[in-house]
């Protein structure tokens, strides 16, 4: 018996669509923010060593990471493009999605064996890993305007942040106690330390299995994709010059235009935070000793993702009442608020107060600016071209903030200053949102 299609706009449908939140998320949460950037500090310290030979120079870790960061965010502004214009005339763009969530979820099983001396086999697993993640991300949110109507937007996609959120608490929940206590686990490898270290690996295996093998239910009610009409023609390339007609079209639109803008500024500091995050803490606080360190970082994220469901939701609220650009002006002044109260951060308990504040400002400012831009497209079905630009838009402006933040970190010897330097673009992106209502 063939399968029912669920309906646009229909609770079955949007349900699936953000059940992929709660599927990948806990790659964002326990390999991009928590249990990894430990792990790989842990790595550093155990060899009493802050650099490491790569690739024919001395590279602190630091930057070396955050190197890695910006060019797995390059490869993934090229492919795109090149994904978006094959889907768009295949109509087959879950096709694509599924292959990058596999590849993502691969990958993070590969970080089983990260070692400082399988050094290139690790700095692999982690930039596919990035890639897989954002791929299947960029794709899933180009389903956004095809599976939601305009008045269900910003509700639905609050909706699948939060469930990313809950997702990956449980996860990380369960992995910070076999990463505490890992002897209950059947987890023994001669010191306590190497057993902690053993748990965190097997730690981002659970991280793959679970993001495939719940991606499932999205992958069962989405549909296939819009496939264009007429003859396919170049569509290895279509894909960039489909980017080259949102452009040209973005002339007509000009409230998105100005909106793209504010968007690739501020997002570029937000991303950039969101993936630094842990390794700030991880070196800049002074925790004491591995055991406080590793327990305080991964409360501090538990502590972010408890309050960015509330965040996500409060946002929403807001911009109900108050609008979509300005409700992100005010989250925007609330980033660099934080931004400098961070440089002065010492103590965890700094750091948990500003655990806090992100976890409020992180939900909202993503969820709301997906929606924003959903709203702000025209008429079209070709929504995987759009959002691909606005994609594209978001990785070239990562690739800028974390080869900046670790440029200016390698330099200065310190990531306060560059903490900083990522302050200024929220505050570049409250002066260009403040334009976006004005019509020329």
């Amino acid at each position: 018996m063939a399968r029912t299609i669920a309906l646009k706009g229909s609770k079955k449908l949007l349900n699936a669509w953000a059940f992929y939140d709660w599927a990948n998320s806990v790659y964002s949460l326990v390999i991009a923010s928590a249990i990894f950037p430990i792990f790989y500090g842990a790595l550093f310290r155990a060899a009493e060593i802050e650099k490491i030979t790569v690739f024919g120079s001395e590279i602190a870790r630091a930057p070396l990471i955050s190197y890695t960061t910006s060019l797995a965010f390059v490869f993934i502004a090229i492919i795109t493009p090149l994904i978006s214009g094959i889907a768009d005339y295949m109509g087959n763009k879950k096709v694509f999605m599924q292959f990058f969530c596999y590849l993502g979820g691969i990958s993070c099983i590969g970080l089983y064996w990260f070692s400082l001396e399988n050094i290139y086999l690790g700095l692999i697993c982690y930039f596919f890993g990035i890639v897989g993640f954002w791929v299947s991300f960029a794709i899933n949110n180009s389903y956004l305007p095809d599976v939601a109507f305009a008045d269900q937007q910003d509700k639905i996609s609050a909706k699948g942040f939060s469930l990313g959120y809950l997702g990956s608490i449980i996860l990380l929940g369960f992995n910070l106690w076999m990463v505490l206590e890992p002897s209950l686990f059947g987890i023994t490898d001669g010191s306590n330390e190497i057993a902690t270290v053993k748990a965190m690996k097997i730690s981002f295996v659970t991280v793959g299995i679970w993001w495939i093998l719940f991606a499932q239910f999205s992958f069962y009610y989405l549909p296939k994709g819009i496939k264009k009409e007429g003859k396919p023609n170049n569509i290895i390339l279509n894909g960039f010059k489909e980017l080259k007609q949102v452009w040209n079209q973005l002339g007509h639109e000009v409230r998105l235009k100005k909106y793209l803008i504010a968007f690739f500024v501020y997002s570029m500091a937000v991303q950039t935070v969101m993936l630094i995050a842990t390794y700030f803490g991880e070196e800049e606080i002074d925790w004491g000793d591995s055991e406080a360190r590793t327990l305080g970082l991964i409360g501090s994220i538990l502590i972010i993702q408890i309050i960015a469901i509330l965040g996500a939701y409060l946002t929403a609220i807001a911009s109900k009442k108050y609008g979509n650009i300005n409700t992100l002006i005010c989250v925007n002044i609330l980033w660099i608020l934080l931004c400098i109260y961070a440089y002065f951060m010492i103590t965890p308990i700094d750091f948990y107060i500003g655990a806090a504040g992100v976890g409020l400002v992180m939900g909202g400012i993503q969820a709301l600016s997906r929606s924003t831009y959903s709203k702000f497209l025209p008429d079209t079905t070709d929504t995987t071209s759009f959002f691909s630009f606005y994609d594209v838009a978001e990785k070239i402006g990562i690739v800028i903030g974390t080869f900046m933040y670790g440029y200016i970190a390698q330099v200065t010897g310190s990531m306060r200053t560059s903490i900083i330097f990522l302050g200024l673009f929220f505050l570049a992106g409250v002066l260009l949102l403040t334009r976006v209502h004005k019509k020329t």
